[in-house]
């Protein structure tokens, strides 16, 4: 099996990350009060690219393997990589994930976050903080000499105490001036397994925690992903460094 080879960002290039990161958690501020009752997500797509282009930024998703919208917009039980349309007009009740990132300087800045659109049930409020909670778990285990298994353990660990599931077809990934490397994080696994964790590895934890069942089915589009029985998901997602003492998030919000 092929090596993974982790790159380590030097003090110069976390600058540049710590930069693509803040402009992202502002992208999402800046969509907060337009997610709301009778909105499209194209509209939100627009507002995000118009913003990204005004910052002097560029929008890392638009044209990704041939991804065509500049955000990505997972409503209730889309998974991730939900695609902006014109048709798909946001109701009350509704859970959205929006997931941007952005390239400043050549390098990435990668956050997603979960929204509530007008009143959401008890229960999709339930998985959306449960969601929240198990990043920041996830994130808790990131220290030098920890290993990624620490990640996904933590965050499996809770979010089957709280009876939800965890996804395993997406993962969490390394991230620098290119979007996708090494190393990947998954967001279950066992504890003391995987990669070594070592000060200037940059990644992302960006766990997805579904209401039923972990399968999930790709649409014909190649890309939107729903839960296999239809029910809720949620995904919440920060980009970390790993530092001499333990992290520093990124993409603070």
């Amino acid at each position: 099996m092929e090596q993974e080879v982790i790159t380590l960002l030097s003090s110069r290039e976390i600058e540049k990350m710590r930069r693509a990161g803040r402009l992202a958690a502002e992208l999402l501020d800046y969509l907060e009060p337009l997610v709301r009752p009778g909105v499209s997500t194209l509209k939100l797509n627009d507002e995000a690219e118009r913003w990204t282009q005004a910052h002097g930024a560029k929008s890392a998703p638009l044209g990704y393997h041939g991804f065509p919208k500049s955000i990505c917009t997972s409503v209730n039980e889309v998974v991730c990589h939900g695609i902006p349309n014109a048709r798909q007009i946001l109701k009350d009740g509704d859970i959205i994930n929006i997931d941007v990132t952005l390239i400043v300087e050549g390098y990435h800045g990668d956050t997603s976050k979960m929204y509530f659109v007008g009143t959401p049930s008890p229960l999709a409020k339930r998985l959306v903080e449960v969601t929240d909670r198990c990043r920041q778990l996830g994130i808790e285990q990131v220290k030098p000499g920890a290993r990624i298994g620490d990640i996904g353990a933590a965050i499996q660990e809770y979010a089957e105490s709280q009876g939800f599931s965890v996804v395993r077809d997406f993962v969490g990934h390394g991230i620098s001036n290119i979007f996708h490397t090494a190393p990947q994080v998954p967001h279950y696994g066992k504890r003391g397994t995987g990669k070594k964790l070592r000060p200037g590895m940059v990644f992302t934890i960006e766990p997805m925690i579904n209401e039923g069942t972990w399968e999930v089915e790709v649409m014909k589009d190649k890309w939107t992903a729903l839960t296999k029985d239809r029910k809720l998901s949620a995904q919440c997602e920060h980009t970390l460094v790993v530092t001499a003492s333990g992290y520093e998030i990124l993409t603070q919000h």
